[in-house]
């Protein structure tokens, strides 16, 4: 059966997202920065999924029809990755877009557009990233953001509703929204910014959910659980090493009940569209 015809709408609470995860392991395959291949196979693999790094052409296309969810990160857009890319997203809708550094670089620029045009079931980025997606900023200093969420607030918000794509913005309080609601995850640890790989991994941990619930649960749910992984992480790390250990641990450890929506400092804001 196709990914196509396999779609999961259901809106699930961060709690219950994890718990269906857990269950299904939802074979997540990506397309990503050859930098971060290895620690973002082990976030999904800690989290409970099952990780396929499946990025050549003439097999991307053909495994983007089996899988429960895609990324397609622009960190390392090599030839054979963007044919993959695009054979990837032709076959899926449930796939992520990752724009790494969009806005700053001419050839992943182009491409991320181009892709955009397929419908991306979530967009994540930080904001200086979704601004140049948008074409409202020049984009950030190569992969690192210039800008903070609230600042790409309103892009983001236009982006979504533009193109139907659910809209995460990474940050110090991420943003997620679908054009109409407007969700705050808060927490997590300056910790994850040291470590290759913290906010390509969080793009792969949003494809994974993809698998077991609507888009918008999906990336609430991704982000928060980063969050409380790396806040349980940073407790006790001497640094960005032993963090990025503690990190995959946190994750695998992480309960439904850490997740709890009374437990949550989540801000809902309708949007008049």
């Amino acid at each position: 059966m196709s990914s196509m015809a396999r779609v999961h709408p259901a809106h699930l609470a961060p709690g219950e997202a994890l718990s269906a995860l857990r269950a299904a392991a939802p074979l997540t395959q990506c397309i990503t920065n050859h930098v971060v291949t290895g620690f973002t196979a082990n976030v999904l693999l800690a989290l409970g999924a099952s990780a396929a790094m499946v990025d050549i052409p003439d097999e991307a296309g053909a495994f983007a029809g089996v899988a429960d969810g895609v990324l397609v990160n622009l960190g390392t857009p090599t030839g054979e990755q963007r044919a993959a890319a695009r054979e990837a997203v032709a076959a899926s809708d449930r796939w992520v877009l990752d724009p790494v550094a969009v806005g700053a670089l001419p050839v992943r620029t182009a491409l991320a557009h181009e892709l955009l045009a397929h419908g991306p079931a979530i967009v994540r980025g930080n904001a200086s990233e979704i601004l140049g997606l948008a074409g409202a900023g020049g984009g950030g200093r190569g992969v690192d953001a210039t800008d903070g969420p609230d600042a790409a607030a309103e892009t983001a918000i236009g982006l979504a509703a533009e193109t139907g794509a659910v809209v995460a913005v990474s940050g110090v309080v991420d943003l997620v929204t679908d054009g109409r609601e407007v969700v705050r995850v808060p927490g997590g640890s300056p910790l994850l910014t040291q470590v290759t790989g913290g906010g390509c991994s969080l793009g792969a941990t949003m494809a994974a959910f993809l698998g077991v619930c609507a888009p918008l649960s999906a990336a609430v749910a991704a982000s928060l659980v980063h969050a409380r992984a790396a806040e349980a992480a940073a407790a006790g790390a001497d640094g960005p090493g032993s963090f990025a250990v503690r990190f995959l641990d946190a994750l695998a450890a992480l309960d439904p009940t850490d997740l709890d929506e009374a437990r949550l400092e989540r801000h809902v804001v309708e949007v008049a569209r």
